[in-house]
């Protein structure tokens, strides 16, 4: 079985994990449903409300091979 470990703000943690009891499951299971769901439908199963729009698009261009390219941080 496969590992991830990734960093995440401890405030968020304890409140996620207190909605996860809530609901019955714990922090892994979360996390599977959400892959699984992600994997199912070939995109994010949410609708993020935390960023703006330009910086989705500007994201989807540069993914799909479409976006600008720069030669150092300066540009």
């Amino acid at each position: 079985m496969g590992e991830i470990n990734i960093g995440i703000d401890d405030q968020l943690k304890e409140e996620a994990n207190k909605v996860f009891d809530d609901l019955g499951i714990d922090m892994t299971t979360a996390i599977t449903f959400f892959l699984k769901q992600t994997v199912k439908e070939q995109r994010l199963p949410v609708q993020p409300d935390f960023e703006p729009v330009a910086n989705i698009l500007a994201r989807q261009e540069a993914l799909s091979g479409k976006g600008r390219t720069f030669d150092s941080v300066e540009e």
